[in-house]
C-alpha cells in the first residue's frame, strides 16, 4: 500500500465523520425571509424555488444562517467545512464565498466581507 493513500483515506473518512456530526446537530429546518434550509433532505430555497448549491455551498449557507453576525475566519471556515487545517492558501474560500453570493441572488448581499479576518452573516 502506498502511505499517501492511506493518509487519503483516513482523511477522507475523518470529513466524512465531521459531515455526519454536523448534519446531526444541524436543526431540521432554519429559515431566514425567504431563505429556507432543510438539512434533512440538503435542500435550500429562495422563495419557493430550490437553490442549486453544491454540499461546501450548502455547509457555508447554514453555518452562516446559524450564527448570524459572528465573524469567520478563512481559516476557520476551511477547517469547519473543508475539514482540514489550512496551509496558507485560504483563496477557495474567497471562490466559494462568491459563487454562494450569486446564488443567494439578494439574500447573498447579506454575506460580508470583514476585511483582514473573513465573513459574516448580517441579517437586515
Amino acid at each position: 500500500f502506498s502511505p499517501k493513500e492511506l493518509v487519503a483515506r483516513i482523511k477522507a473518512r475523518l470529513r466524512e465523520q465531521q459531515r455526519n456530526t454536523l448534519a446531526a446537530e444541524q436543526k431540521p429546518l432554519l429559515t431566514w425571509g425567504e431563505l429556507e434550509i432543510q438539512t434533512d433532505n440538503f435542500v435550500v430555497t429562495l422563495s419557493g424555488k430550490d437553490l442549486n448549491l453544491t454540499v461546501k455551498e450548502f455547509e457555508l449557507t447554514y453555518l452562516f444562517l446559524s450564527h448570524p453576525n459572528q465573524v469567520f475566519s478563512r481559516e476557520h471556515l476551511l477547517q469547519k467545512v473543508w475539514g482540514y487545517d489550512t496551509s496558507g492558501d485560504t483563496r477557495t474560500v474567497d471562490v466559494h464565498m462568491s459563487n454562494l453570493r450569486q446564488k443567494l441572488q439578494t439574500a447573498g448581499r447579506c454575506i460580508e466581507t470583514v476585511r483582514g479576518v473573513g465573513y459574516r452573516f448580517s441579517p437586515v
